[in-house]
């Protein structure tokens, strides 16, 4: 930290947006102000912390070490001292911000779909950008600001980041309701023998949890396809006498489907929503993750 102590706050504002957008134009047009101010601004970081920061390259400039170093600690005074300037009370309708947050295609559906009205109605100034989880970078973009929450299982949740229990979830047995077997009550030979469609975010995978507890039981099922999304999948299920397994929420929302318990104990898993502690006591921050409650 040292050499920080002596610097204009709006010295760190300009350093973070080169950080961000690692291009003088591009930062200047994000601070409106002009090209040679942001210029001018990085030549006193530079003299001041005795180091580059920036060096040119193709695309625009690239962070020095030190600069990357930095990086990290002047988002934290950033943050902690404009959450010291939140007002005590909070109005949403004022919430201006983009809310960034990390999914899967299963938590984009059952947990940021539903409650679209809900900020739509108490946050209209809040705009929300989903990403793709990504479980290897999770920890490293919420610590450079990149996202600020993320929809993932406790087993997958980075040790540093916090955590906060949103529901259990538990899976089901789907086929199409015109299914020769729908009228009928399938057994476990019947739901192993009969053709699978899984999903595979990863891509190629046939085999789940679910295979898992088949082989403790000495059996099989014949997965005959892998795709990478929930939806995708039951759009398979509807059209074709392929079964599939589950989550009962996304069973729920697709409509002639017919829905049975499994033949099988499966456990299922929970969903947490995580967040970085860079947010922890921000005051917008802390009413997002309420209205995160479902």
């Amino acid at each position: 930290m040292s050499g920080l102590k002596n610097i204009d706050l709006n010295l760190l504002k300009v350093f973070l947006t080169l950080m961000e957008e690692q291009n003088v134009s591009r930062a200047a047009e994000v601070l409106s102000v002009s090209q040679p101010a942001v210029s001018g601004m990085l030549n006193r970081l530079r003299q001041n912390l005795n180091d580059p920061l920036f060096v040119r390259s193709q695309r625009g400039i690239v962070p020095t070490v030190r600069a990357q170093a930095l990086a990290g600690p002047v988002r934290r005074i950033l943050d902690e001292l404009d959450t010291a300037l939140q007002p005590d009370d909070l109005d949403p309708q004022k919430v201006s911000m983009t809310l960034n947050v990390a999914v899967t295609d299963y938590s984009l559906n059952t947990v940021i779909t539903p409650l679209i009205p809900r900020f739509r109605e108490l946050a209209p100034e809040l705009k929300i950008a989903c990403h793709w989880l990504n479980e290897s970078t999770l920890a490293e973009k919420m610590e450079r600001g990149e996202l600020d929450l993320a929809l993932v299982t406790p087993e997958t949740t980075p040790l540093d980041l916090k955590s906060r229990l949103l529901f259990e979830e538990h899976y089901v047995w789907v086929m199409r309701q015109a299914h020769p077997l729908a009228e009928t009550a399938p057994d476990v030979t019947t739901f192993c023998q009969a053709g699978h469609a899984i999903v595979s975010y990863n891509g190629g995978a046939f085999s789940g949890i679910t295979d898992e507890k088949l082989r403790e039981l000495g059996l099989s099922r014949n997965v005959v396809l892998s795709v990478p999304g929930f939806f995708v999948l039951l759009d398979m299920v509807r059209t074709s006498d392929l079964f599939a397994v589950v989550p009962a929420r996304i069973a729920r929302q697709v409509p002639d489907l017919k829905v049975l318990p499994l033949p099988v104990d499966v456990p299922g898993f929970a969903k947490h929503l995580v967040w970085h502690g860079r947010t922890h006591h921000s005051p917008v921050h802390g009413w997002i993750r309420q209205a995160f409650r479902l």
